[in-house]
């Protein structure tokens, strides 16, 4: 195994589908749906139910041992929390800033890093401020939602 130090994008790649008449986006990933849509057209989705086509569809993936809350607007004195944007919620046992400027970029390079920093024992759970649901957030958010379901 090398390691060749943090990865500039943080998230895996994005994955589209282009076997059939419409593009599929499979994965959103480094690479913006915004990016890919005015030279591909409008991407779809698999269809509901569908087995998975890629690595990292399935419902449960990237996840850590400590719940995630997604879309916290407050915290508990013992979680700790995944801030974005230039002010968090007060209170949290940590917290740690997955970009303090709500750069999504910054936000993604810093995702999984952070994740595995954060899941220790002396929390009762990781609390994840808003991601925009755009560019890149798109993807960091599908990663959450995954290491949300248990």
């Amino acid at each position: 195994m090398l390691d060749g130090g943090p990865c500039a994008i943080g998230i895996e790649s994005t994955v589209v589908d282009l076997s059939g008449r419409t593009p599929l986006l499979l994965r959103p990933g480094g690479i913006a749906v915004e990016e890919l849509e005015p030279l591909l057209g409008p991407l779809a989705s698999p269809a509901t139910g569908e087995a998975p086509r890629s690595p990292g569809m399935l419902a449960s993936h990237y996840a850590p041992s400590l719940p995630l809350r997604l879309n916290a607007t407050t915290v508990a004195p013992s979680e700790a929390l995944l801030a974005f944007g230039p002010e968090a919620p007060a209170g949290a046992a940590e917290t740690m800033w997955l970009s303090s400027v709500g750069d999504v970029a910054e936000a993604a390079a810093h995702l999984f890093a952070m994740l595995r920093a954060l899941d220790r024992p002396n929390f009762t759970a990781i609390a994840v401020m808003p991601i925009p649901e755009r560019g890149l957030g798109r993807a960091i958010n599908d990663r959450l939602r995954r290491a949300a379901t248990r």
